[in-house]
């Protein structure tokens, strides 16, 4: 049986995922594909239409879409990551979107500006807005984690993983959190973990 292929770089949101797959030790198969043209190959497209990372193959199921890989890599390869009952479920669900849905967004607008920008083109209104607006979901995750030490409990769960993972990019654009204690000591527990730098490595091809 082939193992299972993902694909995409650690410098992208292909990092959840990678990192979903070592946290779950899996045996798998990274395929380097970049966001700058490898995405666009006729072979990768093959595995996802869109054209974006990152995506897996599983013997006869092509899946895309980073949150959707995580949890059909946790249902299937690690029961550990994924608390049982249909209410931890949806909380494991309802965390995943969140992090999409209200960091995400605006976390990217900040990463546009600086990364793909050109310098002199740059609108640092944007960021500021963006970085002001963050405060309301940042306060939201910082109340949750000021009753427990991880999102659904005292264990580290893929939910964790999955929010962890979107805001890794705050995390590159050395974003401040001080004001959100909470939210900086669990951010450390979760890139503390040895799984979070094997990705790292496995992610930029080290």
């Amino acid at each position: 049986m082939s193992k299972p292929a993902l694909y995409g770089i650690a410098s992208s949101r292909a990092f959840r995922s990678i990192w979903a797959a070592e946290e779950l030790g899996l045996d798998y198969d990274h395929v380097p594909t970049s966001f700058r043209g490898d995405n666009q190959k006729p072979e990768f497209l093959a595995v996802n239409p869109n054209g974006r990372i990152p995506a897996l193959v599983d013997g006869e199921l092509q899946l895309f879409e980073s949150m959707a890989i995580n949890l059909y890599l946790t249902k299937t390869y690690g029961a550990g990551l994924i608390p049982e009952g249909a209410a931890s479920e949806a909380k494991v669900l309802q965390w995943s979107v969140w992090g999409i849905s209200e960091i995400e967004p605006l976390q990217m607008q900040i990463v546009v500006q600086q990364f793909f920008t050109p310098e002199d083109k740059r609108d640092a209104g944007v960021v500021a807005r963006a970085t002001e607006a963050l405060a309301r979901p940042l306060g939201v995750l910082d109340a949750v984690l000021g009753e427990s030490a991880y999102l659904l409990g005292d264990d580290f769960t893929i939910a964790d993983l999955n929010v962890a993972g979107v805001m890794d990019l705050l995390s590159m654009l050395k974003f401040d959190f001080s004001q959100w204690s909470n939210v900086t000591r669990w951010l450390k527990a979760c890139q503390g973990r040895a799984s979070y730098s094997s990705a790292k490595a496995v992610g930029s091809g080290a």
